[in-house]
């Protein structure tokens, strides 16, 4: 039997426990937050005295902050690239609406609500260049990705449980950065969206975990491949106006390290954290070629934390169309 059967078999061994997955790590709808739980209300009389108030904490927080958020938000908003990519994922069946198909739109749906509150904060802050990020998530959705995973959901699994949690990295630390400034609603949305995320990588990470029960060491070599080829966040084409080919993503991140939001360290933490959680070094029945496979995992880390702490980053930054620094003082 080919390799692309046996990931389709054990796909479809795994969707008869998808009613379970999603009553785990999913929300009801009727239960989960809302942006508008967060935001000040528009059906309220204090409605413009609550904006006036958001707008005047939003003053004080400043420009490499502003411009994570920005990066944060464009990524959350450029959902429909990541739908219609899992949902090619093989195994994935939206025509006869499968379970796994049934996981992604929930999924989806829990997803939509961070970049719908995200930037209707944005907005409503009146400290960055609206305009500019409309078009640049435009830009990121016309443009869509390449996440080196084609449609293996082993390889798709793994990205998706180092991304979630990498997200959960990101909104927490904007979390807590929003909160010593003075901004308690930025900093519970951001609470919220984070935990949203570390819900989904607990599933994501759970599929993985099932797979490695039943297809060990091909599962093994898909984790290899993607820590090999590494991790390239979802907006790692993300472009400004008027441009072709850009460089704003790496212009982004270093404004996310210079302020310890996202880092080259949480990078490799995740990556152990993953090493951990599967108990990669306790797996059996292995064939030779994963066995050399689990070994350059297992030194991985230590070799990506002596490259990371090597790494310089600018001390000041590309200037964005988003966030003229004008906008922010």
């Amino acid at each position: 039997m080919s390799i692309k059967n046996i990931r389709l078999e054990v796909m479809q061994l795994l969707e008869k426990k998808v009613d379970t997955f999603m009553n785990d790590y999913l929300i009801p709808v009727e239960k989960i937050w809302q942006p508008t739980d967060l935001l000040p209300n528009s059906e309220k009389e204090t409605f413009f005295e609550e904006v006036k108030e958001l707008r005047e904490i939003a003053k004080d927080l400043p420009y490499d902050f502003w411009v994570v958020l920005v990066g944060d938000t464009i990524t959350e908003e450029a959902l429909p690239t990541y739908e219609s990519w899992l949902m090619e994922v093989e195994g994935v069946d939206n025509e006869e609406r499968n379970g796994w198909s049934r996981w992604i739109r929930s999924w989806t749906g829990e997803e939509n609500r961070h970049g719908d509150v995200l930037n209707k904060y944005l907005y409503l802050s009146g400290r960055v260049n609206m305009r500019e990020i409309e078009m640049t998530t435009q830009h990121l959705i016309n443009d869509g990705f390449d996440i080196g995973t084609g449609k293996d959901p082993y390889k798709n699994f793994v990205y998706t449980s180092f991304q979630e949690l990498a997200t959960y990295v990101s909104h927490n630390r904007v979390a807590q950065m929003a909160k010593k400034y003075g901004d308690n609603k930025l900093s519970k949305m951001c609470k919220l969206i984070a935990g949203d995320e570390m819900r989904h990588h607990h599933a994501y990470s759970e599929f993985v975990n099932q797979i490695f029960k039943v297809d060990p060491s091909e599962m093994m070599l898909a984790f290899q491949y993607m820590m090999k080829q590494k991790i390239v966040m979802p907006a790692h084409f993300l472009r400004e106006s008027g441009q072709k080919i850009s460089t704003a993503f790496e212009q982004f991140s270093d404004s996310a390290q210079r302020i310890g939001i996202y880092t080259a360290a949480d990078y490799v933490d995740i990556m152990q954290k993953l090493i951990d959680k599967w108990d990669i070094d306790k797996i059996n029945g292995l064939t030779d070629e994963a066995e050399k496979a689990r070994d350059y995992l297992m030194k991985l880390p230590a070799r990506m934390a002596r490259i990371s702490e090597r790494l310089v980053i600018p001390e000041t930054g590309h200037v964005f169309k988003w966030v003229e620094p004008a906008l922010v003082r």
